[in-house]
């Protein structure tokens, strides 16, 4: 009992600080987990300033998503808009269990979709299939600033970014992309290659980094 008492007294205290620092963490996430309920329960009601409280919130969230699948920040925001229409009109549809981002993630990549066949697809012809070019992308690109990789992608031509950004970023499979864009599998993968090949002559020719092959 008494080799146990001593145990308990040993143990190294918490500083006063880092309980402090804990604890308004996890009052901060509880404020803003409230809040966030709030402004769902506003949106499944229409109340337009709980729509304008949620858009505003996650803008900035929602904008880095979009700005990866334009080529302008106009587009972007267009983007951006028709995601959250449908955020309001299918808010109904989330389930509180969850968290809320990746909801929001989905309809803002299928918002970049329809953007892409509405505006995009018909000014291109895409990639026909045939042999695919060996893959040279690598662990450099995570190394990129964000505004650095976001003029890298939306320098290339949109066909090649919206699959880059569907099966590297989101992580669809090949067969998935060809039925989102109506495309064929050999299709996705041979833009997915020139994609890569693209991003590596643009990293070298604009930031003069190099790529392994």
């Amino acid at each position: 009992m008494q080799q146990k008492s001593r145990k308990i007294q040993g143990r190294e205290a918490t500083h006063p600080r880092s309980l402090y620092v804990r604890a308004n963490k996890q009052a901060k996430k509880m404020t803003t987990d409230q809040q966030l309920a709030k402004l769902i329960a506003g949106c499944l009601r229409m109340d337009e300033a709980s729509q304008m409280g949620l858009y505003q919130h996650f803008y900035s969230y929602g904008m880095g998503i979009c700005l990866r699948y334009a080529r302008t920040r106009e587009s972007a925001l267009e983007m951006l808009n028709d995601g959250f229409l449908k955020v309001f009109q299918k808010i109904d549809q989330y389930n509180m269990d969850m968290q809320f981002k990746p909801w929001l993630r989905k309809i803002l990549v299928n918002a970049a979709i329809d953007y892409y066949r509405r505006y995009e697809q018909k000014r291109e012809t895409l990639s026909p299939t045939g042999a695919i070019p060996p893959a040279t992308y690598n662990e450099a690109l995570d190394q990129l600033e964000f505004e650095d990789l976001l003029n890298i992608m939306q320098q290339l031509p949109p066909a090649y970014r919206m699959v880059f950004n569907l099966y590297v970023v989101e992580g669809l499979s090949h067969a998935d992309i060809a039925a989102q864009l109506g495309i064929s599998v050999g299709s996705s993968k041979s833009n997915l290659s020139k994609a890569r090949q693209k991003i590596k002559t643009l990293l070298r020719h604009t930031l003069g980094i190099h790529l392994k092959t």
